[in-house]
């Protein structure tokens, strides 16, 4: 093997690579402090809890106190008819042995349908309910995240993530408040 000089190198020599030279250089150069590599801005990371954020905002209360208005309501007629199935029940108990068969069939059946067209409207309105609630939050949370974009630019961040998403946080970077601040600013 040869060094630089062309030589062949002796015992225990070690060959010349300029490579190897320039990464060693740069690397004790940085190492002294005398050169460092251009480096980018420490970045700026900013925390969110979407859910609370969604929850605290004042269009989320304003809707989700019409909405558990709505709801109190439904249930007051749900539960208006399931006494009604209920007495249905007990008076089919109560008078089956002293119907005659026809009559008997009749009420049996009237409460089948009854007992079926409640848990029908119940599975209709948990489904609308459902539907309602889900529409909410994904209406608020796109615009949320349309605030922490505009956050994210205005105060320089280069990253805001979701604090479920992430195993450590540090309280201080935790922007939900202002998120929230800003979203209720813009959203009256």
């Amino acid at each position: 093997m040869t060094n630089s000089t062309n030589k062949p190198a002796g015992r225990g020599a070690v060959p010349f690579r300029p490579a190897a030279a320039l990464c060693l250089l740069l690397l004790f150069g940085a190492a002294a402090g005398h050169w460092s590599p251009v480096r980018a801005a420490d970045p700026k990371i900013g925390f969110i809890n979407i859910k609370k954020a969604v929850a605290q905002t004042n269009e989320f209360k304003r809707t989700k106190a019409q909405f558990d208005k709505d709801f109190e309501k439904e249930q007051k007629i749900i539960a208006a008819r399931e006494a009604k199935v209920k007495q249905m029940f007990e008076e089919l108990n109560k008078q089956g042995f002293v119907l005659s068969p026809e009559l008997k069939k009749q009420k049996e059946e009237q409460f089948f349908r009854e007992k079926k067209s409640l848990e029908r409207y119940v599975q209709d309105k948990n489904e609308e309910f459902g539907r309602r609630e889900k529409e909410i939050t994904q209406r608020i949370t796109r615009r949320l995240l349309d605030v922490l974009k505009t956050i994210g630019k205005e105060r320089k961040f280069t990253l805001i993530a979701e604090v479920g998403s992430t195993f450590f946080y540090d309280d201080a970077r935790d922007i939900t408040d202002l998120a929230v601040e800003t979203y209720n600013k813009i959203h009256k």
